[in-house]
């Protein structure tokens, strides 16, 4: 069944034909802009706004949370990083706290940063080893 918009169909193949790494790239994404949304909304008094934008961005995190593989070591730390921020994300939203909100956006952009580098890197390394480590 083709889209009539054109744009939802490019978002939806581009998540369906993501890697799990680039999956991951999206929710910090995602994430990033929920919160900035979510700033607007508390700088304009658009209480329903700034909850709504407050719980996908807290949604987002969760979906980070039951990803996590907790086999490796980091992943636990990760858990409480990524708890650290939910409980934030709930403070803001009841405070309507843009500091708070920008404190978690500090944090969800470290994420995202290192996520990117090592999705580079991995590429990269993928690259080398497919043309004989040369």
């Amino acid at each position: 069944m083709a889209s009539s918009n054109p744009y939802q169909a490019y978002r939806t193949n581009a998540v369906t034909t993501a890697s799990p790494g680039e999956l991951t790239l999206m929710l910090y994404n995602g994430c990033l802009k929920f919160i900035n949304l979510a700033k607007n909304a508390i700088e304009t008094k658009n209480i329903e706004a700034k909850n709504t934008n407050i719980q996908k961005a807290q949604n987002i995190v969760s979906e980070l949370m039951v990803t996590l593989n907790m086999d490796m070591e980091i992943s636990k730390n990760m858990m409480t990083l990524y708890d650290y921020a939910n409980r934030r994300l709930i403070e803001a939203n009841i405070r309507g706290d843009i500091t708070i909100l920008e404190e978690v956006e500090e944090l969800i952009t470290e994420f995202r940063d290192t996520w990117k580098q090592a999705i580079q890197m991995n590429r990269q390394l993928q690259h080398a080893a497919g043309n004989g480590g040369a």
